[in-house]
């Protein structure tokens, strides 16, 4: 007992558990801190992931309507309700 009472009476020995307290536990880039961060970077490199995957299926997507005529005008038509001037277009909503 008496060899742990000679390392607390070290200035350096105090300072250090004192510094390792202070990074620990009353930083601001604390442990606590750090496992938020890194838990909220993992889910922004997850959500960058489908939105790479997501941009590619566009840019494919893209790639086809601008080669096709006849699939950009169903495409059109679909989706922006586009018609020609002599055309009626109905629109029916499922319930």
């Amino acid at each position: 007992m008496a060899k742990y009472l000679k390392y607390t009476k070290n200035f350096y020995f105090i300072f250090t558990v004192l510094f390792v307290i202070w990074m620990v536990f009353i930083d601001n880039n604390d442990i606590i801190s750090q496992i938020k961060l890194q838990a909220k970077l993992n889910s922004l490199e997850d959500q960058k992931e489908f939105y790479m995957e997501r941009k590619e299926k566009i840019k494919a997507e893209r790639e086809e309507l601008l080669s096709n005529y006849e699939l950009l005008e169903k495409f059109a038509r679909e989706r922006y309700l586009m018609k020609k001037k002599t055309e009626d277009l109905y629109v029916i909503v499922e319930e």
